[in-house]
């Protein structure tokens, strides 16, 4: 199975309590369903409006059950930002 860093910005690092974690997992869903389980409340909340970015790439609309991750990939978790 592959082994991910999750990365949080913004709201999702103030309620995940972290900048980044590793995760094993094959899909995005996979790996948001792990960061479910570890850190139940605020941050399963903050995941309902958050977009995402794997190695980079945007995932968009796409369902996250079909994102493949890569060893050693990156998983971004980008809540809505004001400003600019």
């Amino acid at each position: 199975m592959p082994k991910v860093t999750v990365r949080y910005w913004a709201a999702a690092k103030a309620a995940a309590g972290t900048a980044d974690e590793p995760y094993d997992a094959e899909t995005l869903a996979e790996a948001l369903a792990s960061v479910r389980e570890r850190h139940p409340g605020e941050l399963t909340r903050v995941l309902q409006r958050c977009a995402f970015l794997v190695d980079g790439a945007p995932v968009g609309t796409r369902a996250h059950e079909t994102v493949r991750l890569a060893e050693g990939g990156t998983v971004e978790v980008l809540p809505p930002f004001a400003g600019g």
